[in-house]
């Protein structure tokens, strides 16, 4: 049985859903190497008795998605460029409820950040610190768009499939008054 008005209503989905990411990384801005921008991809998957909807990206926009907490801690030292004196005060976390986390002792390695720091100007181990300490503010660049789309799909999904059945058994019946 071809499924194509249902295979439609997916392919639909998923320019839609690839196409608000990147909108939402753009105006975030968190497009600097464009490099998770151009791997946002969704792949759709026909089998015998099913259709699947995959959706690709580099590892690390799991992570700009959804965020990550950091270890918190107190500042040790004030900054020769801030007039403020933050020593002795609390890291500000950006992503209290992230799913993903560092861990006390291990920091990211300065090599994830010495490009994305070098076109920005600034420090990559400053920055390692920054983000180690406060963690990775959640953009939610995929999930919002993924969950705004998933919320017409139902309806849409079934009237499409619907019109496959019908489709399916207008062709069914035809065959059988042939035979």
């Amino acid at each position: 049985m071809q499924l194509t008005k249902t295979q439609t209503a997916l392919e639909a989905f998923k320019k839609f859903v690839i196409q608000q990411a990147r909108t939402r990384l753009t105006k975030g801005k968190k497009n600097a190497s464009r490099e998770l921008y151009d791997s946002l991809k969704g792949v759709i998957g026909v089998g015998p008795n099913s259709i699947a909807l995959d959706f690709e990206m580099e590892e690390y926009g799991i992570y700009q998605d959804k965020g990550v907490k950091g270890v918190g801690g107190v500042r040790r030292t004030t900054s020769k460029f801030n007039s403020k004196n933050n020593k002795g005060k609390m890291w500000k976390q950006k992503a209290k409820n992230s799913p993903f986390s560092f861990k006390q002792g291990n920091k990211p390695s300065v090599k994830h950040f010495k490009d994305w720091a070098r076109m920005k100007g600034l420090n990559a181990f400053a920055v390692r610190e920054s983000v180690y300490h406060q963690g990775i503010k959640p953009s939610l660049f995929f999930t919002k768009p993924f969950e705004q789309a998933f919320k017409k799909l139902p309806k849409e999904l079934k009237d499409k499939f619907g019109l496959d059945i019908q489709d399916f058994l207008a062709f069914t019946l035809n065959q059988d008054r042939l035979r």
